[in-house]
């Protein structure tokens, strides 16, 4: 099977959902920052790793703001989605949302970018395709990741 040069962001996009749990939570039952990260790089490590067809690794994330906690019993549900690769590296704009189950309100709780880079055999960089934005929103983010990286460089 050959490996295209070129991929639609929806190609490799994530959604992954979780329940919060006691062991998720702190002694105010709220959800635990560090267990959320872990859930959104697990769900961007998925995305960057279908996007170039091999392993990839978490080489940064940006700002995460945590708005609203979430609560044990609560539903997240985590989107991970291309937004552009480069030679090596890819980066996946992260959304995560709380749905209380009773009442079904649902609230945005996280977002962030995520940066990874795909890895050869001998875990040196690898190339990975380009993406090719398809709606106006997806082109905003890829004309804007350009502008993240120079950021990140400094």
């Amino acid at each position: 099977m050959q490996s295209k040069t070129e991929k639609y962001p929806s190609e490799s996009e994530v959604i992954m959902t979780e329940v919060v749990y006691p062991n998720d939570a702190n002694p105010m039952g709220m959800l635990q920052g560090g267990k959320l990260v872990q859930w959104m790089d697990t769900a961007s490590a998925v995305c960057a790793q279908t996007h170039a067809e091999r392993i990839a690794a978490t080489i940064s994330l940006d700002k995460m703001l945590f708005r609203r906690p979430a609560k044990v019993g609560d539903i997240i549900t985590i989107k991970a989605k291309m937004t552009r690769a480069f030679e090596s590296s890819m980066e996946i704009f992260v959304q995560a949302w709380a749905r209380k189950v009773i009442s079904r309100e649902t609230y945005p709780i996280n977002e962030a970018y995520f940066t990874f880079v795909a890895l050869d055999e001998n875990a040196r960089p690898a190339k990975v395709p380009h993406i090719k934005p398809q709606t106006p929103e997806e082109e905003l983010h890829y004309e804007q990741a350009l502008i993240r990286k120079e950021q990140r460089k400094k």
